[in-house]
């Protein structure tokens, strides 16, 4: 028996492309240490317009899950927020804990990083969906409520949905899991979806699965959808927009073909071009992205990528931060000479020169360590 799906209420406001679905504007996010200050989020702004996938991509402590806990007014009180978020043209960070509750889970939700830990072991999971619905709909009935439990499980393709809803989170497998808080952070349809890392520590066959629920979930309920990932290739499938951040700060924003084919942030490109290709020569190396992500709390004078740029110049680089600019019609990078990289393949992106001491501090640090001769076959 397949229940009728809930009737949310219309929000008032911007339905029909008069202002984006949610928008955030000079978005900052700072914490207090011992060491000093740590800008966790710098100036972010973007737009997420209706029925949208935008894809947030970067190294880790780049500052994507911390965007997405401030979206949702989730951090903790010591953390320092500053900006807009607007959802409908509703600014979420001037809203009491109140205001907020009636908004979380029923007009934008999040799909946590790891479904182990974001489900409660002492409870079903059918349960725990069931109260993410009775936390908005105080009037469903009983037998409405399950059946609604079991038409979410079916809907992310759980196997057996009325038996696995009487089942605890132990017994779900990771990928079962993931798709258990996909289908709780969707039990309300929500306008907006954050999915944190939906895909870490999956196989790719599971992966692929998690992926393919999102998009039945999008084209069935009309969401937007932000994809927070470090994974390329998760992004290249399923966003229609992708932005790129590093050490807090908007590197690169663009379409999907742009930022693939057309990469305009030495950053972006560096990453790309690590990624393995099937076509590549045998034996060649892959391309590698010198050095460390910089302290949030020290974070480099000018642009925070030139220390590890491989076209980094004296003067603008290291003393002036860029703006994040057009270059091309939409085509946003932070980046001095983004004009010059226009046309050039990425294949031609260069690598920044290693100090030759770094193998022999990794061999220093780890006893017993031995580094294979240039002769050693692969």
């Amino acid at each position: 028996m397949t229940a009728d799906p809930i009737e949310l209420e219309a929000t008032p406001g911007a339905a029909h492309g008069s202002a984006p679905l949610l928008e955030v504007r000079g978005l900052s996010v700072t914490f207090k240490s011992d060491e000093g200050a740590v800008h966790a989020v710098d100036d972010l702004s973007f737009v997420v317009d209706e029925n949208e996938t935008l894809g947030i991509v970067g190294e880790s402590g780049s500052g994507k899950s911390v965007t997405s806990m401030a979206i949702l007014g989730l951090l903790p009180k010591s953390a320092q927020v500053t900006g807009e978020v607007l959802l409908r043209g509703r600014n979420l960070l001037t809203l009491r804990e109140r205001d907020l509750q009636p908004l979380r889970g029923n007009k934008i939700a999040m799909v946590f990083q790891d479904a182990l830990t974001a489900l409660n072991p002492v409870f079903t999971v059918g349960s725990q969906i069931g109260e993410a619905i009775k936390v908005h709909h105080h009037d469903i009935g009983k037998s409405q409520l399950h059946d609604r439990v079991i038409e979410l499980l079916e809907v992310v393709g759980i196997p057996n949905p009325a038996h696995r809803a009487n089942q605890y989170p132990h017994e779900f497998s990771g990928g079962m899991r993931q798709r258990a808080m996909i289908a709780m952070s969707i039990a309300n349809e929500p306008d907006v979806l954050i999915a944190d890392e939906p895909t870490t520590a999956l196989d790719v066959t599971i992966q692929a699965q998690v992926l393919e629920v999102l998009e039945r979930i999008q084209e069935r309920t009309r969401s937007s959808i932000i994809l927070i990932t470090h994974d390329l290739g998760v992004v290249a499938g399923v966003a229609d927009r992708v932005m790129v951040m590093y050490a807090g700060r908007q590197a690169e924003l663009g379409t999907v073909d742009e930022i693939f084919y057309e990469p305009l942030h030495p950053y972006t490109r560096g990453l790309l071009a690590s990624l393995p290709r099937v076509d590549g020569a045998r034996g060649e190396r892959l391309h590698r992205i010198v050095g460390q992500p910089p302290s949030l709390v020290f974070v480099p004078s000018g642009c925070a990528f030139h220390p590890r740029c491989p076209r980094a110049q004296p003067g603008p680089c290291d003393h002036e931060r860029p703006a994040l600019r057009a270059v091309g019609d939409g085509h946003l990078s932070a980046c001095h000479f983004a004009e010059d990289l226009v046309g050039v393949p990425i294949e031609e992106e260069p690598e920044a020169p290693v100090p030759e001491l770094v193998d022999e501090v990794a061999a220093a640090e780890l006893p017993g360590l031995e580094l294979p001769s240039e002769e050693a076959s692969p």
